[in-house]
């Protein structure tokens, strides 16, 4: 299924996205794209409906052919401080406030989003499936966040954050329960679960 170019055609707008939101480690990451309709992408869709490869293959495409896009970040110890929720808003409207053009409507992946300085917006449930932009903010957001997190793995190794991208998978807490909890961890987070310890399969 082709997903629609935007939510309507007669404001310049922009589509927003995050990924990270559910990891034990590293940062949040948001993008905000302002696709241009005179320079389309084959491919376009939910992040998570596409493998690595053409993830990678797509984002200097996207970075090419967009009228604007930009990368917000929010630190783990940021998440910490202010929530993970907050922490999301938060990188896209750092994502927003790099945009070199300026959007007159936004739409948001999700049902909740802080309003952004007088920019009207609207919240899209699945949006990352529905609409190119938001697709293609998914897209930035997930590789510049999964490049931040192969970077941090040369550093730690012990937790196979090259390929689980800091979420709570096995290998990852099992990292954890051996070696404890790095700089890089979501304190607020339950790194563990609270019941038996984890065991090698």
């Amino acid at each position: 299924m082709t997903l629609e170019f935007s939510y309507q055609t007669i404001l310049l707008e922009a589509g927003c996205d995050e990924a990270g939101r559910g990891c034990l480690a590293g940062p949040v990451v948001a993008a905000a794209v302002i696709l241009d309709p005179n320079n389309p992408i084959e491919g376009l869709d939910d992040s998570k409906k596409i493998n690595e490869k053409t993830r990678e293959l797509l984002r200097p495409e996207i970075e090419a052919k967009a009228l604007a896009w930009a990368v917000g970040i929010v630190s783990n110890v940021e998440i910490d401080e202010i929530n993970i929720l907050k922490g999301s808003f938060v990188a896209m409207h750092r994502a927003l406030d790099q945009l070199k053009t300026k959007p007159q409507l936004i739409i948001v992946d999700g049902n909740r989003f802080i309003p952004y300085k007088t920019v009207p917006h609207e919240t899209i449930v699945k949006g990352d499936g529905k609409y190119q932009n938001i697709a293609a903010a998914s897209i930035l957001a997930k590789t510049h966040r999964d490049e931040i997190m192969r970077q941090l793995h040369l550093q730690y190794p012990h937790f196979g954050w090259d390929r689980n991208k800091g979420y709570p998978t096995k290998a990852h807490r099992l990292g954890i329960e051996r070696h404890g909890a790095t700089e890089w961890h979501r304190m607020t987070f339950q790194l563990l679960p609270l019941e038996t310890p984890i065991k090698d399969i």
